[in-house]
């Protein structure tokens, strides 16, 4: 049984249906990107993991129904969702940012020795852990974010757009500790990225949307070569 299931997906805002019938899973411990143009259906796709979004179909995870159950329960099982935007409480320190990631969680014991764990992966964020979020840069935000997200010990970490607005150099360092932190801890990542270049180089598999329909799979090596894919996405 697939970790994560989707199967005959559709996802609508009001009356404007976005997702028409997507399916596609992954495997535990694996990295899968969704890729596409804008517009694609790709950020619905995780809000709808979440249940933040009216949805048909079937989503499992881990073996238990998804689909229908509020947002709150959802993370309680191990979901964990980067939005686009960061979504960092900017008025809060670093560190209580990093405090409010564990809010679910009942072990409060292991939280410090956590804190000290994201502190190791973002140097920089011990650093600036008593400055307010709202100061940090683009690229400490997104780490943050991260780091806050893996504050609840998830099976599965949402990313949406991670190295949107980000310099170069602090994009490779961010995807570095991402397939650093898939490899020690197992977490499983689904990550939505416009930069179809990087993304194949994290994940171990790749799913191409278009206008809210899954058109082509394989793993990221076999997605690379298509082309297609190199023509519209990857730019050779």
């Amino acid at each position: 049984m697939a970790f994560l299931a989707v199967k005959d997906l559709h996802a609508q805002y009001g009356l404007t249906r976005v997702l028409h019938g997507i399916s596609f899973s992954m495997e535990k411990g694996t990295i899968t990107t969704l890729l596409g143009a804008n517009g694609a259906g790709k950020t619905t796709t995780l809000r709808a993991l979440c249940g933040m979004v009216r949805t048909q179909g079937e989503i499992s995870f881990d073996g238990r129904p998804v689909a229908g159950r509020a947002t709150e329960d959802i993370v309680r099982l191990g979901i964990a969702h980067v939005p686009d935007g960061r979504g960092t409480f900017v008025h809060l320190t670093t560190e209580q940012n990093l405090r409010l990631g564990a809010y679910v969680r009942k072990d409060r014991d292991k939280v410090e020795a956590d804190m000290e764990r994201m502190y190791g992966y973002f140097p920089r964020l011990k650093e600036r852990r008593a400055q307010q979020a709202g100061t940090l840069s683009g690229g400490e935000q997104q780490m943050l974010a991260v780091s806050r997200a893996l504050m609840l010990r998830p099976k599965l970490l949402l990313l949406d757009e991670p190295s949107f607005g980000l310099a170069p150099l602090i994009v490779r360092e961010l995807f570095a500790i991402l397939r650093s932190v898939n490899e020690r801890e197992h977490v499983s990542m689904l990550v939505v990225e416009q930069n179809a270049a990087m993304a194949l180089d994290l994940a171990d598999h790749a799913y191409l949307i278009e206008t809210g329909r899954v058109v082509l799979s394989g793993t990221s090596d076999e997605i690379r070569q298509n082309d297609s894919v190199r023509r519209s996405y990857l730019g050779y």
